[in-house]
């Protein structure tokens, strides 16, 4: 009995710093947020296990509390389109709290081992009504993400696969502030070489193939497979297109 209570116990404790990191909530009075707590169901997803399919009901809002989260889509040659990628704290089903008949139109798979907390529609909109500025943040989210989504299309569409790939790299960049004269860093991809290439619409082996042309050019070096070293920042940045 003592175990089953201290297992309820640390399930609620997971809840609730699953629902306090989210940008969307974190702003609310503390009463607010716990009853967010009682409503949020916790739930936990093996590596390659899926969250929901394309044509699936769209009824909850998904928070990442631990893991990561694959948001793609299938095109009719069952190629995956990698959209996006949910870390801790970030969230999915947003579009299902403002239509009662919503579906999905992508697949979330788990990347890794993730522990998931589930909003149910009814429980967050009955929320959206007492405070808006929740309907106002997530709005604000959602647009952000047509806007990158509108500019990743682009890309992939018009850019050639080495600018495509430069421009991911600069998008991880951070200089030192205050110093422009920094000659190199370190970068740690968060995606896998099969995750990049489904990004950026390419293949994991043209991937390879630009990676080593630009350690060629003596713009960067792979130091493993997850952490390339730029060597040459501004020629990286200004290689030409293939």
């Amino acid at each position: 009995m003592n175990h089953c209570t201290h297992h309820e116990g640390s399930q609620q404790h997971e809840v609730s710093l699953c629902i306090y990191k989210v940008p969307i909530f974190n702003h609310l009075a503390e009463d607010t947020m716990r009853l967010l707590v009682e409503y949020a169901r916790p739930t936990f997803l093996h590596k390659g296990e899926l969250l929901y399919r394309s044509g699936e009901q769209d009824n909850a809002l998904y928070i990442v509390h631990k893991g990561r989260i694959s948001i793609y889509q299938l095109s009719q040659d069952g190629k995956q389109q990698l959209i996006r990628i949910l870390n801790p704290g970030d969230f999915t089903g947003e579009l299902t709290l403002f239509s009662g008949d919503a579906v999905h139109e992508d697949y979330a798979e788990a990347a890794l081992d993730s522990h998931i907390c589930v909003l149910h529609r009814e429980d967050v909109q009955a929320l959206l009504a007492q405070y808006p500025s929740i309907a106002i943040k997530i709005l604000e989210e959602v647009s952000r993400r047509l806007m990158q989504t509108q500019s990743h299309v682009s890309k992939v569409a018009t850019v050639s696969i080495s600018r495509r790939l430069i421009m991911y790299l600069e998008g991880l960049m951070q200089k030192p502030d205050g110093n422009e004269e920094a000659e190199e860093l370190i970068l740690t991809l968060p995606l896998s070489r099969r995750e990049l290439a489904s990004y950026l619409g390419t293949s994991p082996e043209s991937i390879s193939r630009k990676f080593t042309e630009f350690e060629q050019e003596g713009l960067i070096e792979q130091v493993s497979p997850k952490k390339i070293r730029v060597i040459d920042i501004d020629g990286l940045l200004m290689y030409g297109d293939e």
